[in-house]
């Protein structure tokens, strides 16, 4: 393979994270049907506030209980929502 094959490979694969991160952000977001702007910016700021909480609450226990950090979550969205559904009724 050469170099710019190779180039070309890890930029994709960057963009594929970013999209993968794009799909995670969603599932933290409130639905709705509204069409004011305002509101539906908000939910998406909002939604990358709590993803990046999570994010960050997975690295920490990862790095406490393992030592080191790995993509693959520990803490996942499914219980960090539930979570944050029964102790806010948000969700």
């Amino acid at each position: 393979m050469s170099n710019r094959s190779s180039s070309f490979l890890t930029e994709y694969g960057y963009r594929w994270e970013i999209e993968s991160g794009y799909r995670s952000i969603k599932r933290f977001m409130a639905a709705t049907t509204s069409k004011d702007f305002g509101l539906r910016f908000f939910y998406f700021a909002f939604a990358c506030l709590l993803y990046s909480i999570w994010r960050a609450v997975d690295l920490l226990v990862q790095v406490e209980l393992t030592g080191e950090y790995e993509h693959s979550p520990i803490v996942t969205a499914d219980n960090t929502l539930t979570l944050l559904k029964k102790e806010t009724g948000i969700g």
